[in-house]
C-alpha cells in the first residue's frame, strides 16, 4: 500500500514548528509499523476550516490519480475543521481511498451527525448524476427526433470512446444549433456521444464560428 503523509498547523509561528517534525516523524513511524510506503510528505500551514487549501488538494490529486490510496494524518482534524471535515472526508471517499489516523490507530470515527451528513451529500450527487444522464437522453432523443443522426455525423463512433474525440465537431454543434437545442442541451447531447465538452466550450466554439463567418462575409463584400 501507499500513502501520502499530510501534516497541518493553523500557522507559521516558530511555536509549531515542533508540531509538524512531531506529526512528520510519527506519521513515517506508523507507515513503517503497517508496512505502508510513503510516497509524498505534505506540509500545511492553514486554517482546517478553509477547504481551498495548496497541500491539500495536492494530496486529493495524488488520491485522484491512484498515486496512493491511503492519507495518513495525525487525527481528524489535522484534515480539517466543521464543514471542511466532512468535505473532505466525502471526497476522499468518492476517490475510493481511506484516512487513516495516528491517534486512533486507524480510520477515524464519526459522530452520527457526520455519518447523517455524509448520507446526505451522497444521495444529493446521486441525485445530480440521474438528473445529467436524464439531460443527456432528453437533448439527444430531441435531435434524433428533429432529424440528427449521429451515427452517420459522428465518424469516430464506437472506437475508443470519448478519450478519442479530442476536437469538438463545430458542424455538430451548428448543426444541433439550427435545430433550436439550447448550449446546454448540446452539450448534453454530444457527451452523449463520447464528446467530453461542457455548455461554456460549446458556447465559446459556436460564439467563434458565428464571429468568424461574419468577418469572411464583410472580407468578401
Amino acid at each position: 500500500m501507499k500513502a501520502v503523509v499530510y501534516c497541518r498547523v493553523s500557522t507559521n509561528k516558530e511555536s509549531q514548528e515542533s508540531s509538524i517534525e512531531r506529526q512528520k516523524e510519527e506519521l513515517k513511524n506508523l507507515a513503517l509499523l503497517h508496512n505502508i510506503e510513503v510516497i509524498k510528505i505534505i506540509e500545511e500551514y492553514h486554517s482546517g476550516y478553509d477547504v481551498d487549501r495548496d497541500g491539500i488538494i495536492e494530496a486529493l490529486s495524488i488520491l485522484k490519480d491512484k498515486k496512493a490510496e491511503i492519507l495518513l494524518v495525525q487525527d481528524d482534524t489535522r484534515l480539517g475543521r466543521g464543514h471542511a471535515k466532512i468535505a473532505l472526508l466525502h471526497e476522499i471517499r468518492k476517490l475510493n481511498a481511506k484516512v487513516l489516523t495516528l491517534n486512533e490507530k486507524g480510520e477515524p470515527e464519526l459522530s452520527e451527525t457526520d455519518i447523517m451528513i455524509l448520507s446526505i451529500l451522497s444521495t444529493v450527487e446521486e441525485f445530480q448524476r440521474k438528473l445529467v444522464n436524464y439531460k443527456i437522453s432528453r437533448g439527444m432523443n430531441r435531435a434524433i427526433r428533429d432529424g440528427y443522426k449521429p451515427q452517420r455525423n459522428l465518424g469516430n463512433l464506437g472506437h475508443g470512446g470519448g478519450k478519442e474525440k479530442i476536437q469538438v465537431p463545430i458542424e455538430e454543434i451548428i448543426n444541433l444549433r439550427n435545430k433550436k437545442l439550447t448550449f446546454h442541451e448540446i452539450a448534453a447531447t454530444l457527451r452523449g456521444v463520447g464528446y467530453d465538452v461542457s455548455k461554456a466550450t460549446v458556447h465559446r466554439r459556436y460564439k467563434e464560428y458565428t464571429e468568424s463567418q461574419v468577418v469572411s462575409s464583410e472580407e468578401f463584400n
